[in-house]
């Protein structure tokens, strides 16, 4: 049974984009007041980072390198964890992410490309303000990923049940990531300060991190940094969101091999998304894993989804 939302762009998906934008920088704002006035654990630290993690890798390693490129083969068990931990990232219901950055690489860096900070950019360093402006964050409001292109580039999602169920649950998942670290920081510290605390750190500072991060793999890994490999847009491999990005921002690498479950494939391209495929697969949680194993040729962008009409 095909699943598609009644709407091109959800009420719900909306609501998301509102949230993405302007309550995890007030959250900052909050939490850094309230470290000046002594409101701040270590543990508060650790919770940030413990969130930032696990919701992380749920987008680099479920959203991203499992459910768009298929780059791994995961028990259900995995499958659905990782959309979970994905979805709780807040940057959008499963398959409308997928379908976005399906579309990425086939039109990467060209016209039709939703996040690119080079077409269409016009001269001049405001016209490169407002292209990278674009390509880090307003494409989100400007995104024509309808019905239409979600049954286009996502097929293989709508056809999975897990996938399915993931995607309509959504805005479960995305509560679910404010919620849980307030209740955690509740936990550490009962009452209403260590709610807020974890609300704050855990969630807000954390969903602000962690879209910032994502986001300037679409912005600043097509703008500087290192071309190994000769591709069809203006992808670079940057160290600094290698690191920040989990893997990610071996970006070049990606858009030369999309399919790979590896990205850094220098041995000091730290790339930690890749790790933990690694482990997952030593536990027999994961299998198949797809490398490029040596060859310099750039894989076409339908093998990473092989049931997509692209």
């Amino acid at each position: 049974m095909v699943h598609v939302r009644s709407k091109p762009l959800s009420f719900l998906l909306f609501i998301s984009k509102i949230l993405v934008i302007f309550l995890p920088p007030i959250g900052i704002v909050v939490a850094m007041v309230l470290m000046w006035g002594g409101l701040f654990r270590w543990t508060d630290l650790l919770l940030f980072v413990a969130l930032y993690l696990a919701t992380g890798f749920g987008i680099t390693v479920g959203f991203h390198r499992y459910f768009t490129h298929r780059s791994f083969k995961a028990n259900p068990f995995v499958a659905w964890l990782l959309g979970i931990l994905g979805s709780m990232a807040i940057e959008g219901p499963l398959d409308w992410w997928v379908a976005t950055h399906r579309r990425h690489h086939r039109h990467s860096d060209h016209d039709l490309d939703p996040h690119s900070p080079h077409a269409g950019r016009m001269p001049g360093w405001m016209g490169f303000f407002k292209a990278f402006l674009h390509a880090h964050v307003g494409w989100s409001f400007r995104n024509d990923c309808t019905n239409t292109e979600i049954r286009r580039f996502a097929p293989d999602l709508l056809k999975d049940p897990v996938s399915v169920r993931i995607s309509r649950l959504f805005p479960l998942w995305a509560i679910a990531g404010l919620l849980l670290p307030a209740a955690a920081g509740w936990a550490m510290e009962p009452g209403w300060r260590g709610a807020l605390l974890g609300f704050l750190w855990g969630g807000l500072v954390r969903v602000f991190m962690v879209h910032h991060t994502t986001w300037s793999v679409n912005s600043a890994c097509h703008l500087w940094g290192t071309r190994d490999h000769e591709t069809e847009d203006q992808s670079r491999n940057n160290i600094l969101f290698g690191f920040l990005a989990l893997g990610e921002g071996w970006h070049n690498n990606h858009h030369a091999f999309p399919s790979s479950a590896r990205h850094g494939l220098k041995w000091w391209q730290f790339d930690a998304s890749w790790i933990v495929i690694r482990v997952l697969c030593l536990f027999g949680l994961v299998s198949d894993l797809k490398t490029p194993r040596g060859s310099s040729r750039r894989e076409s962008v339908a093998e990473s989804w092989p049931d997509a009409s692209v």
